[in-house]
């Protein structure tokens, strides 16, 4: 994804004439980028060999997933849905891991009934359960269990998921007391201790704290784990301001912690496959000129693309055709739906533009398509994979009449 002579091109094709042929607003993805992201990320974790998991809640589109499973990486699901459409794109059961605070007894029921590799528990009510329903089919159920290590993520508070008032995993004192209680299970294996501290994290720091309280908490236990689940949660760039997280590092500090255990990791990474490898390309409705700003009206709005609403984050938004001349001017990048927060980027300094330009929304590979919504009755839009040369819609777009 880059400018050739002023032209954004994905791969070897020209944007515009993907918006030409498919109209706006459209997700554009990546084939080379999602192989080059799952390449690096195998490269730089090599030394420990994990189990790696993509995580389907960041983009589950059916044919993503199918390129995900040909390069070898299994699934983690946090719903029925999810984990049905894992299997439908051929990934074997043993590679998937179901995760989530509230699943029910028939996503349970089907999750056992297909022999997936693990399910990680977060909460006593949910392993009695999974015991019951094991017990109902004389069979042995291999789990995990999350522990909660009460570990700030320094990312955005609504994506943090390790501290203790987040709804996620048990404390310490209920995590041993859960292994102590059930280790003599005919019907669950303590197989894992499980543990997520958030999204979007680019400092090794907080897993380094997070790797210290797991590695206390195991000798406390008095445990052992034949798999350690560490989660996901390794950030991307969204800006050039934006630091990545050092994935060298990171490794080493799981390579220290794994001299103390003979436990086998498990990565659960989204984001950090798929982020970078979608854009969002949309069109300029119209310009509204205000004396202090001007308001760029597209035609993607927060029901294509709620992160910046919902978690006040930012994507960059560049032009499609480049051009070298910047003017001061405060622009305020929007969206046409009846809602203040339907905006996407402020800015100071920009190129000129004008109505009917096409823009480019980066890095909404992950949680763009799977949060967004029919809100204001707008349909759901196209998705294209760019391979090479070649383009495929790999979701169709969504008509009024389709939602009426």
């Amino acid at each position: 994804m880059k400018y050739k002579n002023g032209q954004y091109h994905i791969e070897n094709i020209n944007a515009e004439k993907i918006v030409r042929k498919f109209g706006t607003p459209s997700y554009i993805y990546s084939y080379d980028k999602i192989k080059e992201n799952i390449n690096n990320f195998k490269k730089n974790f090599k030394s420990i060999k994990p189990i790696i998991c993509f995580s389907v809640k960041s983009n589950a589109n059916l044919q993503i997933l199918k390129i995900i499973k040909s390069f070898g990486l299994g699934a983690d699901v946090v719903s029925k849905g999810e984990l049905m459409i894992a299997l439908k794109a051929g990934i074997k059961p043993d590679k998937i891991v179901f995760s989530g605070v509230g699943k029910t007894t028939k996503e349970l029921k089907f999750a056992i009934d297909r022999k997936i590799f693990l399910i990680n528990a977060e909460s006593e009510s949910e392993i009695l359960e999974i015991e019951k329903l094991a017990k109902s089919k004389n069979i042995k159920v291999k789990i995990g269990i999350r522990l909660n290590p009460d570990t700030d993520a320094n990312t955005i508070s609504k994506i943090s998921t390790g501290k203790k008032e987040n709804k996620f995993g048990v404390n310490l004192q209920t995590f041993i007391k859960i292994l102590n209680k059930y280790k003599g299970s005919n019907y669950i294996k303590m197989s894992c201790l499980s543990v997520h501290i958030g999204s979007q994290i680019t400092s090794h720091k907080p897993f380094q704290k997070m790797l210290s309280i797991v590695k206390k908490s195991i000798q406390k236990s008095n445990h052992s784990f034949e798999y350690i689940d560490l989660g996901g949660g390794m950030g991307i760039k969204y800006s050039h301001k934006d630091k990545k997280l050092n994935y060298k590092i990171y490794c080493k500090l799981i390579e220290k912690f794994l001299k103390s255990f003979n436990s086998r990791i498990i990565f659960e990474p989204g984001r950090s496959i798929i982020g970078n490898a979608g854009v969002i390309i949309s069109r300029i409705i119209y310009i509204k000129q205000t004396p202090k700003i001007d308001f760029i009206i597209m035609d993607a709005a927060m029901n294509d693309l709620i992160r910046p609403a919902l978690y006040g984050t930012n994507h960059s938004i560049i032009p499609l055709h480049k051009k070298k001349t910047r003017i001061s001017k405060k622009y305020e990048f929007v969206g046409p739906i009846c809602e203040t927060t339907d905006k996407f980027m402020l800015t100071k300094s920009y190129q000129k533009l004008k109505q009917n330009d096409y823009l480019i929304i980066c890095d909404v590979g992950a949680y763009g398509m799977v949060l967004s919504s029919n809100y204001n009755l707008r349909p759901k839009a196209v998705e294209i994979l760019v391979k090479n040369s070649k383009l495929k819609i790999i979701k169709k777009r969504q008509s009024i009449t389709d939602i009426i």
